[in-house]
């Protein structure tokens, strides 16, 4: 189910990034952000319901993070919530990074894998980007995080995801 999810965590991320660059509405942006958290939404409640809760809990906070984001565009709310939101979730994947990457985990069954490690640190980096464009007010950083969103959707979720789901990965 992650291979799945993945894939349309990079399409968004692809999506977000190029609607931000090309100035498109953030109402018709939005559409990809709803279809996205709603299909984590689901894949995590699977998993939620199979008892997997790592899978769940860290698949919830993308889920989140696009519905989060399509609430934001759609009725143009303050962002500085979905940057508080952001900031904790790039905190926990610093953590994330740490035990996929690094330590790993035999009471979750995860084995390190450096690929995590890296994949989640750049996730942290771009959720973390909210809290120094929204909260500490670094709206020249602004500028930088379209591009990021499209380097990291290619590289962090869609290459994996296409790899999943063909079984290379």
């Amino acid at each position: 189910m992650l291979g799945v999810c993945l894939l349309f965590v990079g399409i968004v991320l692809i999506n977000n990034g190029i609607c931000a660059i090309s100035k498109v509405d953030g109402k018709s942006a939005a559409i990809m952000n709803f279809l996205t958290g709603g299909l984590s939404l689901f894949i995590n409640l699977v998993s939620l319901v199979q008892g997997n809760y790592y899978a769940a809990g860290t698949g919830l906070l993308f889920c989140f993070t696009y519905l989060f984001v399509a609430f934001n565009n759609i009725f143009s709310l303050d962002a500085r919530p979905f940057a508080w939101f952001s900031t904790f979730v790039a905190v926990n994947a610093v953590v994330f990074g740490v035990v996929e990457g690094i330590t790993g985990s035999a009471a979750l069954g995860i084995a390190a894998d450096g690929r995590w490690a890296l994949i989640w640190w750049a996730w942290a980096v771009l959720w973390g980007s909210s809290f120094f464009t929204e909260i500490l007010g670094k709206k020249g950083f602004k500028r930088y995080v379209p591009w990021l969103q499209i380097t990291e959707g290619i590289l962090t979720a869609w290459i994996p995801g296409v790899l999943m789901l063909l079984r290379i990965w």
